[in-house]
């Protein structure tokens, strides 16, 4: 027997996340969480990790890293709205990806683009600059 929508009871952390909708496929969140991508609690786990209520994950997607508390427990995927009730972002979590949102917005966070392609006399000096 399967349960829904619980606050008791036990679900591995990879099937957790899959209900939560964080990854599309449970192979892909086992691949995120062996690969480092999560954290349980502050430290590295493993996918077969029971996930619990009141844990803290780290979560990184792309540019952002996302800080969760679980609040229920799911086993089965379901709409988006009731995976939403499974999980509560922290504020501190939400503000720091807007400032990075904006960041990458106005391009700080990453190097700019030149304005254009070096000429040869330009490509000349940096391959000797590159070999010495």
């Amino acid at each position: 027997m399967t349960q829904s929508v619980s606050d008791s009871g036990s679900v591995r952390l990879d099937k957790w996340l899959w209900a939560a909708r964080f990854y599309k496929t449970r192979a892909i969140a086992k691949e995120m969480i062996n690969g480092g991508k999560v954290h349980y609690n502050g430290a590295r786990t493993k996918s077969s990790k029971n996930a619990e209520i009141g844990a803290v994950l780290k979560i990184r997607q792309g540019y952002d890293d996302k800080e969760i508390v679980i609040k229920k427990l799911s086993e089965m995927r379901q709409s988006a709205s009731i995976a939403q009730e499974l999980y509560e972002e922290t504020a501190a979590s939400i503000a720091k990806r807007a400032v990075n949102a904006e960041a990458r917005r106005l391009n700080i966070l990453n190097n700019p683009a030149p304005d254009h392609k070096p000429d040869k006399k330009q490509r000349r000096q940096l391959i000797r600059f590159k070999e010495c």
